[in-house]
């Protein structure tokens, strides 16, 4: 028969909950699952950890008097840790005191990689915002979880099930159908303990949060473990008098909370893993932002510039670790910080989120929601481009971050943002290992090429699904420093490449598979010149997109190019490749009207602009008609398209054009 534990009990009124760190230890049990709160080094209950590995090896006769947990199930988000300290978790990778570990990252716990890596312990990796939810579901009392999040990679019980060794047997996740669509079903477990961090308690175990960074999962991490039946342990920097806490800033009831620990170790308390505290990361205080110093002319920046010009205005964003970050730099440099927004997946929205151990906080923050409900957002689709690493790709389109032979990363949130983001653009280098580039007089030149291919035949485990992808038609891109792919049914589709580089030598035969190619464009001039782009006067322009519009009934295309600037190749092939992909699967041809209002040519690039215009006239309209309501324009672009041997039918305004197709129509065009 099972041990009590005898705690003080939250619903018998006003108790002093206030223990050491070994009082509430001694009350975890062996084989408890033992829920651990944080996001990396951020709201992290370090000392309260640290006593759970100093339990386990304490002596024989210690043991007896203050309890030895053993076999314990893990179950946490990002996994907390300092691995260069061996802080953290990493500490838990102790003989006999970890039975199973659930987790979403491994990144910061090596010592616990090892243990999974090894086969000595069970081990899943599900995708971060998933396992938030579980704590919601199971503080509900649900029997799990029902998602998309996760088909198509290695969550997928077809794929794996989020197993990641031969010792892991048993099935946390499902697939199942509703109304004939697949979802995936994971699976709840109670929760024996769970382990918070807050700023300041009262001794009734009200929590508060004010000098924290994040408020993560807190809340429902201490919701699920109370309602199983479970220990909430908060750890906490000072106590303030019962009944002195505004109710407004509680963010932990007390009634939830068992025991209260106030740390004895500054550093076990510090506000991130590499920050004591900054009032910026709390909301305490707002700083002047200086400018970021603009990246230097690098296979990163080339990178950044390419993916930056992705973005639209007043775009929502989560740019990920890595190379994605250089994107922030690059917008910084252009002066278009303040045209999107961006966020991060532990809850920060707006302001600037911070980078290396510092991830996760964010300085000048709009809002900081709780994990789940970012979560919430981003799978619901909030996320209008995510901006994410690209370690490993194949033909299919699909991306592995998370597993690379004995290095186990986890996928942390990567699986939730990219499945349901508008737009995915995975950044990075296209070979890796001692990678040499230079960029001269506006080219790409590749000095001495990576050691190791990173589009392989098949990633060795799926943390993105391209095939999932490509059947819910999202707009995917693969961005290197010397082309550009994206996602097609067929697969990868080589769309761009850099200036200097030689297709076959240079990308193809750098690839293990060989991607579709019809016909590659040049990346644009632009971000191989060293002065900035102009990216904001790009971005405030009209949606490239929203320039096109076709009416069914009229059987007519209506494009808007009013005060656009054609200034490089790209931008007339994107013209070609849009109304290609508008008037193609129509199967006839269309009439159209062109909107010239303040629009210019780069004299360089006229012939080339006026030879597409007769190109596309001759295989796509029906017939065309063009407005400007400048004069000088009419007379000049009809001159042009005149000596092209291209009717002009140029007007003064929208209402005469469209008129003018109108008649067509009407004498059967």
């Amino acid at each position: 028969m099972a041990t009590a534990r005898i705690v003080p009990s939250a619903s018998s009124g006003p108790v002093n909950k206030i223990v050491t760190a070994r009082d509430a230890v001694r009350l975890i049990r062996s084989g408890d699952t033992v829920a651990i709160g944080g996001f990396g080094g951020v709201g992290f209950a370090e000392e309260i950890i640290h006593t759970i590995a100093d339990a386990h090896a304490a002596s024989e006769q210690d043991a007896a008097t203050f309890g030895r947990p053993s076999d314990l199930t893990l179950f946490f988000g990002v996994g907390q840790g300092r691995p260069t300290e061996g802080r953290g978790v990493n500490r838990l990778a102790q003989p006999g005191l970890v039975r199973r570990v659930i987790g979403a990252h491994f990144n910061f716990i090596p010592t616990i990689q090892q243990l999974v890596i090894g086969n000595q312990v069970e081990a899943y990796n599900l995708p971060l915002g998933t396992l938030c939810h579980l704590y919601r579901d199971i503080a509900a009392g649900k029997p799990g979880h029902v998602s998309r999040i996760g088909l198509g990679t290695f969550v997928d019980p077809r794929l794996g099930g989020g197993k990641l060794n031969a010792r892991t047997t048993e099935d946390l996740v499902r697939l199942m159908e509703i109304d004939g669509e697949e979802y995936l079903f994971y699976k709840t477990i109670p929760i024996n303990v769970g382990i918070i961090r807050g700023t300041t308690a009262d001794p009734n175990g009200n929590i508060t949060l004010e000098r924290e960074a994040l408020t993560n999962e807190t809340l429902s991490l201490a919701m699920a473990a109370h309602n199983s039946g479970g220990l909430v342990i908060a750890q906490v920097e000072r106590i303030a008098e019962a009944n002195t806490l505004n109710p407004r800033q509680v963010k932990i009831p007390g009634v939830l909370v068992d025991c209260i620990v106030v740390a004895t170790d500054e550093k076990s308390q510090w506000q991130t893993s590499a920050t004591p505290y900054n009032p910026a990361y709390s909301g305490e205080m707002r700083v002047p932002m200086t400018s970021l110093a603009p990246l230097p002319m690098s296979e990163r920046k080339v990178i950044a510039r390419r993916a930056a010009m992705e973005l639209r205005p007043n775009s929502v964003v989560n740019l990920g670790v890595g190379m994605p970050e250089g994107v922030a730099a690059v917008v910084a440099e252009e002066k278009a910080s303040d045209l999107m927004t961006l966020t991060a997946e532990p809850g920060v929205i707006g302001g600037v989120p911070a980078g290396g151990r510092n991830f996760g906080a964010a300085t000048n923050a709009q809002a900081v929601i709780d994990m789940p409900y970012q979560f919430d957002f981003y799978d619901g689709g909030g996320l209008d481009v995510a901006f994410l690493g690209l370690a490993q790709a194949d033909r299919e389109g699909n991306i592995n971050v998370s597993k690379f032979g004995p290095r186990l990363a986890g996928a942390g949130g990567f699986i939730d943002i990219s499945s349901n983001a508008k737009k995915v653009v995975f950044c990075g280098t296209h070979t890796a290992g001692d990678l040499e580039v230079a960029i001269r007089e506006g080219k790409l030149l590749i000095e001495r090429d990576g050691k190791h291919k990173k589009f392989i035949e098949q990633v060795e485990h799926r943390t993105f699904s391209g095939p999932v992808a490509a059947r819910q038609g999202k707009e995917v891109l693969y961005i290197t420093e010397r082309a550009v792919f994206r996602l097609t049914r067929e697969g990868l589709e080589l769309i761009e490449v850099a200036p200097g580089v030689d297709v076959q030598r240079d990308v193809i035969d750098r690839m293990a598979f060989a991607p579709i190619v019809r016909a590659p464009r040049l990346m644009d001039a632009r971000i191989f010149r060293p002065e900035p782009m102009g990216l904001r006067d790009d971005l405030l322009r009209l949606p490239f997109d929203a320039r096109f519009a076709y009416d069914e009934e009229r059987n007519t295309l209506f494009m808007n190019f009013s005060d656009e600037h054609v200034k490089s190749q790209e931008l007339i092939d994107r013209y070609c490749d849009k109304i290609r992909d508008i008037v193609e699967p129509l199967g006839h041809k269309v009439y159209a009207v062109v909107n010239y209002d303040g629009w210019e040519v780069d004299r360089e690039l006229e012939d080339r602009y006026l030879e597409a215009v007769k190109a596309m006239g001759e295989k796509y309209f029906l017939g065309v008609t063009r407005f400007s309501s400048s004069a000088f324009m009419r007379a000049k672009l009809g001159e042009r398209l005149d000596s092209r041997g291209v009717a002009p039918h140029i007007f003064e305004s929208e209402g005469e054009a469209t008129e003018a197709v109108r008649e067509t129509l009407g004498h059967g065009g």
